[in-house]
């Protein structure tokens, strides 16, 4: 997968958050959004995954083997109906159904996306370290068990870009060695964009992006 931003821009209101940016991010690499707290990072990774439309500029992206045209946003004009099952994104501000166990929250998420070959639902939980809270409702789990569910239901989708942004929120020293190995072992040839400031989050990324330098 290959996403391309064209001199792409973000506002709101009469403030500027990012302007000017071309840059192109190719299947197999990992890139990292950088900046301060506040500066636009979460903001331009969402205009990345189409969440959030842009105030100037074009945003391409290019999905091999669908037989169809690339999906085009930007102007206004979007054609990105089906650009969800392509892309998935673990966020500290995207909730999980708290209602549910995890067990019944990931089979609801195999239903908008398949998970990765050869995995189940019974290994995302052992692998990240849920198995004894499998069938307890996920309100009733610690804010850094919430943040496992939250990457594994990203990771383990079968897709070929995946934005992760403040990855390892809530998540202790245990926590974010799982995250790391779970990149390492899960997303070598895939698109990957993190957007952090820490660098336990972005550490493996090849290429990094400061936002302050498209203010």
């Amino acid at each position: 997968m290959k996403i391309s931003l064209t001199k792409a821009g973000k506002r709101f209101n009469r403030d500027w958050i990012f302007r000017n940016i071309t840059y192109e991010f190719n299947a197999g690499n990992a890139y990292a959004i950088t900046g301060p707290n506040g500066s636009g990072k979460s903001t331009l990774l969402q205009v990345i995954g189409g969440a959030l439309m842009m105030s100037e500029g074009d945003l391409r992206y290019e999905v091999p083997g669908t037989g169809n045209q690339p999906p085009i946003m930007g102007n206004g004009k979007q054609s990105t109906d089906n650009l969800y099952q392509h892309i998935a994104i673990a966020a500290p501000y995207l909730e999980v159904i708290e209602e549910m166990t995890v067990t019944e929250f990931l089979a609801f998420h195999t239903e908008f996306k398949t998970l990765l070959p050869g995995i189940t639902i019974k290994k995302i939980i052992d692998v990240v370290g849920l198995e004894k809270a499998a069938h307890k409702q996920i309100r009733y789990y610690s804010s850094g068990m919430k943040q496992r569910v939250k990457l594994a239901q990203a990771i383990f989708s079968d897709v070929p870009c995946l934005l992760l942004d403040e990855p390892c929120t809530n998540l202790d020293t245990e926590g974010i060695a799982l995250y790391q190995q779970l990149i390492n072992d899960y997303c070598a040839n895939r698109l990957v964009i993190v957007s952090s400031n820490d660098s336990q989050e972005y550490g493996f990324c090849k290429e990094k992006i400061s936002i302050l330098d498209y203010k």
